[in-house]
């Protein structure tokens, strides 16, 4: 017997060990009677959603998830294919220089081919000031938008340290590995993984040419996001791990142990993935390096990353309840021209209110983050509000939810993935 026929038998198993009727085990889990009925007879597959949440009641630890999908897959994730082929974002070198000195004069910033020779680099706060701003703008612009002249202050900084004085050279290059850092994210928010991973691999080398070591294991961290969405959840904890060795700043590795929280969570593996969110909220509590010389590594927005990442864990642990408690107060705190992140947050709020019963209120907080979306169009937002127009589709019969299906179905639009 598959281990996908298994789960039906093996769910009405534990229900009835557990002395629990099916009008009783409905009830708790928020699914139709007739519907876990049919799921216990094999008449009916199991969603993930399903598995998730039978897996919590029970205490399974990814044991009835594992019936349904198999290790290290999500089929739930529903992040875009990364196109086959060169990546269409990553330019040549020439064709960008050749670019780049115009779109830095349009934004005030005259720049000479050796212009870092110059004594004290006066540029490099200006470039530093730009990325800051660049970073809040893609808060509410589109990736897509964006692209373009990331790439071209990327190769900008990068020549202009080639030709700098020895002493103005590593602060280029490091600001330049932060640009082409915060390029990837734009890239898998636009749905191109395949330049997600290319320009998070150029920011290390940029990164080690500078003589930061740790960024290049940030670059891990990033590659881990990109496997996350992916629903490779095996890849994603390797990932993680590899980033958390003690040489390494107490940020990153806070970081890194937050990102292997969400690997195990999404194969409902809830004692490693609490035990991996314990040593997150640790690490970064004992971050000391917020001096503000350098920019942030990681999101710069989530007052408190352990605490919205056990929100989002939380939900994939089959515990929605505890998970919108939880995001109803990072959520909160979040400020309100971050518009992509409230997005990201929200969705997965939206998305455990509703996994708890409580669709109205999904239903009015999504209608909300709905309207931001055409201005911050996002790839991996896109995957939880897949799963939560999933989850919503079982309440048909409610207003609120025939309200808001062409409204979800605008933003899930081939135009719009």
């Amino acid at each position: 017997m598959s281990t996908t026929s298994r789960f039906g038998p093996e769910l009405r198993r534990l229900r009835v060990e557990a002395g629990l009727t099916l009008t009783e085990f409905s009830a708790a889990l928020n699914y139709d009677k007739g519907h876990i009925s049919k799921v216990e007879r094999g008449e009916r597959s199991a969603s993930l959603e399903l598995a998730r949440r039978c897996d919590a009641f029970f205490g399974a630890n990814g044991d009835l998830q594992g019936m349904v999908v198999h290790p290290g897959t999500d089929s739930d994730s529903g992040t875009a294919e990364p196109p086959g082929g060169p990546s269409r974002w990553l330019v040549g070198r020439r064709a960008v220089l050749s670019a780049g000195t115009g779109a830095l004069i349009d934004l005030g910033l005259n720049v000479g081919s050796r212009a870092l020779s110059s004594t004290d680099a006066p540029l490099l706060p200006s470039f530093r000031m730009q990325f800051d701003q660049l970073r809040k703008l893609g808060q509410s612009t589109a990736p897509r938008a964006l692209l373009p002249l990331l790439e071209t202050q990327t190769r900008m900084i990068a020549e202009l340290a080639a030709d700098a004085r020895s002493s103005s050279r590593a602060p280029a290059l490091l600001l330049a590995s932060r640009f082409a850092e915060f390029t990837g994210w734009m890239a898998q928010e636009a749905g191109d993984n395949d330049a997600a991973l290319g320009w998070t691999g150029e920011a290390a080398e940029l990164a080690r040419a500078g003589g930061d070591p740790y960024l290049g294991s940030y670059a891990l961290v990033r590659r881990a996001l990109v496997t996350m969405y992916g629903g490779d959840a095996v890849g994603t904890v390797a990932l993680a791990r590899r980033a958390q060795s003690s040489e390494l700043p107490p940020r990153i590795r806070g970081l890194a142990a937050q990102r292997e929280a969400q690997g195990h969570a999404l194969v409902g593996n809830e004692v490693d993935c609490l035990r991996s969110l314990d040593r997150a909220r640790e690490l970064l509590a004992g971050d000391d390096d917020r001096s503000g010389a350098e920019p942030v590594i990681g999101t710069s927005h989530v007052s408190d990353p352990a605490a919205m990442s056990t929100g989002w864990c939380l939900h994939d642990l089959g515990r929605p309840k505890a998970a919108a408690e939880l995001l109803d107060r990072e959520c909160r705190r979040l400020p309100p021209h971050a518009l992509r992140t409230r997005a990201r947050y929200g969705f997965r709020r939206s998305l455990a209110h509703a996994a708890s019963g409580e669709v109205e209120h999904a239903c009015a907080i999504a209608k909300d983050l709905l309207g931001v979306m055409p201005a911050v169009p996002s790839a991996t937002v896109n995957s939880d509000v897949r799963r939560l127009a999933r989850e919503l589709s079982r309440f048909r019969s409610s207003r609120a939810v025939r309200d808001l299906q062409p409204a979800l179905a605008r933003v899930l639009a081939p135009a719009h993935s």
